[in-house]
């Protein structure tokens, strides 16, 4: 059966210039949208009436209302349809003036082609971003695809898809592997929450990081009396506590080698003794471990059992990076933003502002998920207002999102590669353009990126750029 594709985004060109819709027209004609056209202010209205369209192109100058009133009159009606003012006029004070009244873009007549085509496509991607916002808010409750988790994106079921597998057998070893913050320990509850013979017994969840070996050993297998200083009575460890449900074996790959070696037997075999004891205990659990680091190369580095991985990934699950489900940024704003308002008692808190929004969808989050919710807690406590507004968030994210998302306007970034060689490039160009906008003046340069005049020197240095004192 032929796959039926999605419906074509709808752009709107208003300009009193046959010849510049025209030119319009040819430049994204091989975009797959559904170019319409109006020259004036009432023709605008109408179309958008009638095809209601993804995103508006607006002349600043057209005959009867002018650019400025025709955008103000959108945003009262329409306010989700992104705008990007045109000009042949193009100066700083216009541009300035019709982003403070909402225009999402400003590009100047004679278009650069590429600049035009990225600027409509950011625009189609903030309107999508800001009706899912939108719908999320009206059905936050009833979106959790897979109980707690939350997500939506192609990565995020295939990660739902592991999971329905495993939480149809009550015993098989499951080993979680993500970045810090991308939600490993809630994956691995919610293994246990939907394991019917599993779920009405105990989830014991140990951090492996956090303990010495000597102290790890007697948390995880239990200790007899006067097994050693300090023992004064008999003590059940976390394998023993789990019995009939599941214990949580986290950063799996700080374990020692010595109690590797013990984890060994227990995993197969289901039964360990107690330090200082000889009697065996045996247990009926599922493990799951979780780790952030490649264990595979870990093992071949020696710095990991090789037959404890094989035991351990009996049925692995990779976490993605918020960076790798960008798309599922709005939804977890939406849900945490209700998480917060509701403990802060905002109740009137109720939305995130359209520039906040892309910000958070620009930045990297090295933190994953974990800091994407502190971000909406510590922005929470600021808001003033009915939104989450740009001034209520981290200095570090508004920074470096806004040099992305400014990048993103002025040009395609190459996303290949690590994270540091993606900053790197995003660096580069938002560095060049600084020193073209200020005819490398390094004063100018400092005071516009917020950064001092020796990282400049240096920034220029690596990137040999023009400097003029």
């Amino acid at each position: 059966m032929e796959k039926i594709s999605e419906e074509k985004k709808k752009i709107l060109a208003v300009d009193d210039d046959k010849n510049i819709l025209r030119l319009i027209q040819a430049y994204l004609e091989n975009e797959d949208y559904r170019i319409y056209s109006a020259t004036d202010g009432n023709e605008c209205f109408d179309m958008i009436e009638k095809e209601s369209p993804d995103v508006v192109l607006l002349d600043l100058r057209i005959p009867g209302m002018d650019g400025i009133a025709v955008m103000e009159r959108i945003r009262k009606f329409y306010p989700d349809i992104p705008i990007v003012m045109m000009s042949a006029h193009g100066t700083i004070e216009s541009a300035v003036e019709s982003m403070k009244v909402g225009a999402y873009d400003f590009v100047t007549k004679p278009f650069d082609s590429n600049r035009l085509k990225v600027s409509v496509r950011n625009a189609i991607v903030l309107r999508s971003m800001s009706q899912e916002l939108n719908r999320l808010r009206s059905e936050l409750y009833q979106v959790r695809d897979f109980g707690s988790i939350i997500g939506r994106s192609g990565k995020m079921q295939e990660v739902y898809s592991a999971l329905t597998k495993i939480t149809s057998s009550s015993n098989v070893t499951v080993l979680i592997m993500g970045e810090s913050g991308t939600g490993k320990e809630l994956v691995a509850r919610e293994i246990h929450n939907r394991t019917p013979t599993r779920s009405v017994k105990p989830f014991v969840a140990v951090n492996c990081a956090a303990l010495p070996e000597s102290l790890l050993e007697s948390e995880l297998f239990g200790h007899e009396k006067g097994a050693f200083t300090g023992a004064t009575e008999r003590r059940s460890g976390k394998f023993e506590q789990a019995n009939g449900g599941t214990i949580f074996l986290d950063e799996i790959g700080e374990m020692t080698a010595a109690t590797q070696a013990k984890l060994i037997r227990v995993i197969q075999e289901r039964e360990f003794t107690r330090i200082g004891g000889s009697d065996l205990i045996h247990v009926d659990i599922r493990i799951v471990s979780a780790t952030n680091r490649n264990l595979e190369e870990a093992v071949k580095e020696n710095k990991f059992r090789e037959d404890l991985y094989y035991r351990l990934s009996v049925f692995p699950i990779v976490m993605p990076s918020l960076r790798d489900r960008k798309e599922d940024i709005p939804l977890l704003s939406a849900h945490f933003l209700e998480k917060f308002k509701k403990r802060e008692k905002k109740n009137s808190l109720n939305s995130i502002a359209k520039d906040a929004l892309e910000i958070l969808m620009s930045y990297h989050w090295p933190g994953n998920v974990r800091e994407l919710e502190n971000t909406f807690e510590r922005a929470v406590v600021l808001a003033s207002g009915d939104e989450i507004t740009l001034d209520d968030l981290p200095q570090t994210i508004k920074t470096l999102g806004l040099n992305i998302a400014q990048a993103n306007r002025d040009g395609y970034i190459d996303l290949s590669g690590t994270m540091d060689e993606v900053v790197e490039r995003v660096e580069e160009k938002v560095m060049k353009k600084a020193f073209a906008d200020c005819d490398g003046n390094v004063s100018e340069v400092a005071r516009r990126l917020n950064i001092g005049r020796a990282t400049i020197y240096r920034k220029a240095e690596k990137y040999n750029l023009p400097i003029k004192e």
